[in-house]
């Protein structure tokens, strides 16, 4: 396990003693059940109870990624538990921040016991920063920083303007790619429309085949594919923008709000199409920040250690990247 873990922090290997309430709780079952899009309804007050802006626990953050890391939930005790796999290694069964009225210590008991019966390891992924005080104070072994994982989070209006000297370039690429092709170039995905990402989905496979790419990007294609054929089907809560130069779709976005922050989970663009990128980018901020001004904040997820990626992120001048753990008692 030890070839899997970097700035690591290491504990005792005592348990924490369980108090009476503790054992009340232990006696309870977890019965786990694979995350579907018709189970998303009763999850989404749940992560909404998250006190932090990680993208793992928006709707498409987690909906998006069930066949990847087999996600499965279970609700007890008015508190949301999920199962999964641990982000940088999806070989080693692990769970989520529990979200509830539980509180962690009492969560943690209820998941001991649920591994210890089903001979899984006691071990949680992506753990957020602002919960991390609360599971050393159960005397894990370790603590684990993800690198690579963290999400890029940015000013909702800086994206939407690009204002400011540190934007320049980018605003550059943007009126490049209006002088080119024009203004009026942007539209909202609806169930009219999104026959035409398809196609473009297709067109962009034809181009850049799965040969050479790594297994998780390939996983995000694939469920970029699957999120947009039940949209069309006029299923899940998403909101989309897409691009058209001569009628044809160049680039495309997919997102969703919780709180103040629009999480963004698919950009995909045409790379011959100078602008195109930085053009979706700052339309659909616009678009969103116009719908709920009061979103403050963009969350676009994780570099996944890809040094292309992160130097993409980091050009749009991130207000912070948002760490996350993993802890294993």
């Amino acid at each position: 396990m030890n070839d899997i873990m970097t700035a690591t922090l290491e504990f005792g290997a005592t348990s924490p003693s369980i108090s009476p309430a503790d054992k009340h709780i232990s006696t309870e079952r977890l019965d786990f059940r694979r995350i579907t899009p018709y189970d998303m309804e009763t999850i989404m007050p749940y992560l909404k109870r998250d006190k932090g802006r990680t993208t793992d626990f928006s709707y498409g953050g987690l909906l998006m990624w069930v066949d990847v890391f087999h996600y499965e939930s279970a609700i007890v005790h008015d508190t949301l538990f999920v199962k999964g796999r641990l982000e940088n290694n999806l070989d080693i069964p692990a769970y989520s921040l529990p979200l509830g009225s539980l509180p962690i210590a009492q969560s943690v008991t209820l998941l001991r016991r649920h591994s210890r019966e089903n001979e899984l390891p006691l071990m949680f992924s992506a753990i957020p920063e602002y919960a991390l005080s609360q599971f050393m104070e159960l005397n894990p072994r370790r603590i684990t920083l993800l690198d690579g994982w963290g999400d890029y989070l940015y000013e909702a209006e800086k994206l939407a303007t690009l204002s400011g000297k540190k934007m320049a370039k980018k605003r550059n690429h943007v009126n490049q790619y209006v002088n080119m092709y024009g203004v009026d170039t942007f539209e909202p995905i609806d169930t009219a429309n999104i026959g035409d990402v398809i196609a473009f989905m297709t067109r962009l496979k034809a181009q850049s085949p799965d040969y050479g790419l790594s297994p998780m990007a390939i996983a995000e294609r694939n469920a970029a594919e699957k999120t947009l054929h039940i949209m069309a089907q006029g299923g899940l809560k998403y909101e989309g923008g897409l691009l058209r130069i001569d009628g044809r779709v160049v680039a495309y976005t997919i997102g969703d709000t919780k709180g103040d922050t629009l999480y963004i989970h698919i950009e995909k663009a045409d790379r011959e199409i100078a602008g195109a990128y930085e053009a979706i980018n700052k339309y659909f901020a616009a678009y969103m920040l116009e719908r709920y001004p009061h979103i403050a904040y963009i969350n676009r997820e994780d570099d996944a250690g890809d040094a292309g990626l992160r130097r993409a992120k980091e050009s749009y001048h991130p207000v912070s990247v948002l760490k996350k753990y993993n802890v294993i008692f």
